[in-house]
């Protein structure tokens, strides 16, 4: 008789865990699709210029994160994230992360501002959590040809020159990470892009990235696959950014995310009009 109830409860248990991981797979599926659509902006069609932005999180649920904001003039706003964590308690940081950028944003002159902004807005939340969140924001202006930049404690982007066939990495803007001090004011530098110059911002899971023997990728193989297609345009110097990291690690599970934007001057158009509709600082 015992060992009958023994069974009966057995069984129970074991058809609830069932139900209990079949709705846990039905909400990190239904999470996952609302952080594809949150936390990585639509591609903009810019001006004399051409972008893209890759990220391939580790888990169901990744930490890491790019945007895009238009700005006026054709302008546009870029920012790359990567927040200390993995998976879901990671990505809800992120979403956090994402409506402060979109509100400093819509309501700062520039990339410091808006991370100094971004700061203020997060560091309560992010003390409490005992997180962080390491960010690159920068203004992309087709007419000047200027990229103005930030930087809250992340990689600094690699310039492909492709007239002189170098890479080099921009100058550093000095900036601690989100969430260590409330009233960090972070540096803003500029720098001039040339036709066919491209910008490289990621994220470190790219250069972090091991194979079986526990050997790193590191900046130095992505600077050689840049070189290799910086004739290229943006979706297949991603293409074959991410198909380098897959031949190096040769199957090892990925242990962090992977996040990339690419930005690539082209010729100077005759367009006067802008590709979208911006979104005025003053509306």
């Amino acid at each position: 008789m015992y060992l009958n109830e023994y069974k009966h409860v057995h069984g129970l248990t074991s058809s609830n865990d069932h139900v209990m991981e079949k709705w846990l797979e039905r909400e990190i599926n239904l999470a996952r699709n609302i952080q594809t659509k949150l936390l990585n902006g639509s591609i903009p069609s810019i001006r004399d210029a051409e972008i893209q932005g890759i990220s391939i999180p580790a888990r169901l649920i990744g930490g890491d994160y790019y945007d895009f904001y238009p700005l006026e003039n054709d302008k546009v706003r870029i920012v790359i994230g990567d927040v200390m964590g993995k998976g879901i308690p990671a990505a809800m940081l992120m979403i956090l992360t994402r409506g402060a950028f979109r509100s400093a944003a819509e309501s700062t002159k520039g990339p410091a501002e808006t991370l100094t902004a971004m700061n203020k807005a997060l560091c309560q939340d992010l003390r409490l959590l005992k997180s962080f969140v390491t960010l690159f924001c920068a203004d992309w202006n087709p007419i000047t040809n200027v990229l103005t930049y930030a930087s809250a404690g992340h990689n600094m982007p690699l310039l492909v020159k492709g007239k002189e066939k170098k890479v080099m990495e921009l100058p550093k803007a000095l900036g601690i990470m989100v969430g260590a001090f409330t009233d960090h004011v972070y540096e803003e530098k500029r720098v001039e892009l040339e036709e066919n110059d491209t910008v490289f911002f990621y994220t470190d899971g790219i250069v972090e990235a091991e194979n079986k023997d526990r050997e790193q990728f590191k900046r130095e193989r992505l600077i050689n696959t840049l070189l290799q297609h910086l004739d290229k345009n943006v979706d297949e110097i991603g293409k074959h950014v991410v198909e380098a990291i897959h031949t190096f690690t040769e199957g090892v599970p990925q242990k962090d995310d992977i996040t990339m934007v690419i930005l690539k001057v082209n010729k100077k158009s005759d367009m006067t009009k802008t590709n979208f509709s911006f979104i005025s600082s003053k509306e």
